[in-house]
């Protein structure tokens, strides 16, 4: 396998994101919909989204936030793309944490032929 062959392997992750939205509450699936645009204009390809609850941090790290809306989105893209979303989100206000990791792969059901 080629070096421009590596790179262009595509994997399935899944991003679980902190979103940090103090003081616009009603503005959580914009948030979202953000997210998911700034994950297909790196070249990713978003599967599923799913909205968790709001919850407060067991530890705080910094007094102005001490709680945020959990947020897990599955998409597929390569690693090179990976790279260039954590730098994004890195900068970005409404993302307080992002971590990123290698989805399973769904298992397909099995179809017993009679």
């Amino acid at each position: 396998m080629t070096g421009n062959e590596r790179k262009r392997i595509v994997k399935r992750y899944e991003g679980l994101f902190i979103l940090n939205l103090a003081g616009k509450e009603e503005g959580i699936k914009e948030a979202v919909d953000r997210v998911s645009a700034e994950i297909d204009a790196a070249g990713g390809k978003v599967e599923a989204v799913q909205k968790m609850d709001k919850k407060s941090f067991a530890r705080v790290a910094d007094r102005r936030i001490n709680a945020g809306h959990y947020v897990n989105v599955v998409f597929e893209a390569c690693s090179k793309t990976i790279n260039q979303l954590q730098t994004r989100f890195a900068h970005s206000e409404e993302v307080h944490r992002v971590l990123f990791t290698e989805a399973s792969k769904a298992e397909i059901p099995k179809v017993e032929v009679a």
